[in-house]
């Protein structure tokens, strides 16, 4: 796949997956809306703003290794030519659900709405099945032993500075 192919299809992806699971569900459960919030709220807005924007950026570069690094989109239907080790797959091999999952509790504080809480600890369950059931067997079924080799450098869900370069 070429890279303007690739980066065509991985914004059309990144507009249909974290655009509706971190955006549009979160605006259909809360219409933007602020909840009941105590005294103390304006404390949690400011690091809630700042976790909202950091997952934005992982998200970004996320796609943006897919489409250099791997030549392909994360999108099961376009999936990468090689394997996307890089940058912050160097430390957990599951960035961009860490950053969507970060995304919905960003939004739950910045806009003191519980049920977002809810729904990220459902996105955990979501994601936690859906990397083990699909995405695993898929990776080691298309790489092989470098996928395995991976697998054992590299956590899944919590990051950590890597044993050696890729």
């Amino acid at each position: 796949m070429r890279k303007i192919t690739a980066a065509a299809g991985s914004s059309l992806f990144f507009a249909l997956a974290p655009g509706v699971v971190a955006g549009v569900v979160p605006w259909a459960l809360t219409g933007w809306r602020t909840g009941h919030a105590d005294g103390a709220w304006w404390l949690v807005r400011g690091p809630a703003a700042v976790l909202l924007a950091a997952s934005g950026a992982v998200l970004v570069h996320a796609f943006g290794r897919f489409v250099v690094d791997g030549l392909g989109t994360p999108a099961p239907v376009a999936p990468t030519a090689r394997l996307v080790v890089g940058g912050l797959y160097r430390y957990v091999r599951n960035p961009m659900y860490l950053a969507v999952v970060a995304a919905v509790v960003g939004q739950a504080a910045l806009l003191w709405r519980p049920v977002l809480i809810g729904y990220a600890a459902g996105l955990c369950v979501l994601f936690a099945a859906f990397v083990r059931g699909y995405e695993e067997p898929a990776l080691s079924r298309q790489f092989g032993a470098d996928y395995a080799e991976y697998r054992a450098d590299v956590p899944a869900w919590i990051p950590r500075r890597p044993a050696r370069k890729p």
